[in-house]
């Protein structure tokens, strides 16, 4: 069975889908965190400094782990971007 088929198979389970919802939108913020970081030619260090919070903050956040909005939200502020919000 391909992942993609198992997924859709598990995802008839509501509390799977909440799981793989949330785990999504962490994954898709990591993403976003990263490149945003990356196309500003900054290291995680130096992101840090810039958005006045911790490196290893920095690297949670694009590890997957759970981040506030303020805390994203500021953090993009420093590189200069800004976040849409869309519920679907």
């Amino acid at each position: 069975m391909k992942i993609n088929d198992l997924i859709k198979e598990k995802s008839k389970d509501p509390e799977f889908k909440k799981g793989l919802d949330t785990e999504r939108g962490k994954l898709e913020a990591a993403i976003a965190l990263y490149n945003a970081r990356t196309d500003a030619g900054l290291t995680q260090a130096e992101l840090s400094q810039l958005a006045g919070t911790s490196q290893k903050t920095i690297a949670n956040i694009e590890h997957g782990e759970n981040v506030t909005f303020d805390k994203f939200f500021s953090i993009m502020n420093a590189l200069g971007r800004k976040i849409e919000i869309k519920v679907i």
